[in-house]
């Protein structure tokens, strides 16, 4: 495994970003498709094709948004967690005086700095937060010495 740093710390999961996604995707654009092919040859078409048509359409989207939302109820997860352990390691590893500061760190704060070394994390926090820093990627790119994390979703 590489070692991991800003520019390639972003996480593809190859069954979902590759094949999941743009299967669902094809699934919608086929049933549209079909659809508008089966309206525009009948002149007269029955409720009840109209109905399965519409249905099978629905359908397809909510499979899409399905796969979509797992994914972002997912990382909501996931960062939650990261907060919990951060706010831990802070405790830990942040003066005395930004120890009170704890809780005005922001989810994209406490997401990005979870990246920054040891050594590095109270010189950030303190810049992040006097700066009112809420960017992830601006964040991220403060990082120096790059702590890397293998376990994220």
């Amino acid at each position: 495994m590489n070692e991991q740093n800003f520019s390639n710390h972003g996480k593809f999961v190859p069954m979902f970003h590759f094949f999941v996604i743009p299967v669902l995707i094809a699934n919608v654009i086929w049933n549209i498709v079909s659809a508008s092919r089966i309206l525009g040859h009948s002149a007269a078409i029955s409720a009840s094709l109209l109905a399965a048509v519409a249905f099978s359409i629905l359908v397809s989207i909510a499979l899409l948004l399905l796969a979509l939302l797992a994914r972002l109820f997912a990382l909501g997860v996931q960062d939650r967690v990261i907060r919990l352990e951060e706010r831990m390691r802070y405790e830990r590893l942040l003066p005395d005086d930004l120890k009170p500061r704890i809780g005005e760190f922001t989810i994209n704060q406490l997401v990005s700095l979870r990246f920054a070394s040891d050594a590095e994390l109270a010189a950030l926090a303190r810049e992040v937060l006097d700066g009112k820093m809420n960017e992830r990627k601006v964040i991220k790119q403060m990082v120096q010495n790059w702590r890397a994390d293998y376990q994220r979703i």
